[in-house]
């Protein structure tokens, strides 16, 4: 896919608000189908970014991290949201082991945590995700590589700037 100006959008989230509220804003330009790759230290935020996600998509329960699990999934009213953790992940193979590709589709959105752990076998991304410690706060950066992810990010700068 070629880039432009609408295929990369970075920014700074000076707290966990505003995190919870850049995953608000992802939640109403995001769509079924959709495979994102959250990049970051731990600590950096991505489970902070999945709560706002899920909670504007009108998940009222608790939101934990995937970490021991390896993945919480969510049966919303528009479609299901399946948050991934890969950390504990001792080999790429565990992904073919645990059926993952199975939750991957047109009815459910996918979040994945530590791709790279999975070599490969996990389906690339339409977007990744990197958020990064910056002081008090972090910092994001959205980077489209799909169409698909390219359509969400243009629907989300859309609807960034009409608020201000």
């Amino acid at each position: 896919m070629a880039m432009d100006d609408t295929s990369v959008h970075s920014g700074s989230l000076p707290d966990e608000s505003a995190t919870l509220a850049l995953g608000a804003a992802f939640a109403a330009a995001a769509q079924p189908g959709l495979t994102v790759h959250l990049l970051g230290d731990l600590g950096a935020g991505k489970t902070t970014f999945t709560r706002g996600l899920l909670a504007a998509l009108g998940h009222g329960g608790k939101v934990k991290s995937p970490t021991y699990t390896l993945v919480e999934s969510y049966a919303l009213p528009e479609y299901s949201v399946h948050h991934f953790d890969l950390y504990r992940f001792a080999d790429p193979e565990e992904w073919n082991d645990a059926g993952f590709s199975e939750y991957f589709g047109q009815g459910s959105l996918c979040l994945v945590e530590w791709p790279e752990k999975a070599r490969g076998l996990a389906p690339a991304p339409d977007i990744v995700l990197e958020l990064a410690v910056d002081g008090d706060g972090r910092t994001y950066h959205f980077q489209a590589l799909s169409q698909t992810g390219q359509s969400c990010l243009i629907r989300l700068l859309t609807q960034r700037a009409a608020r201000c």
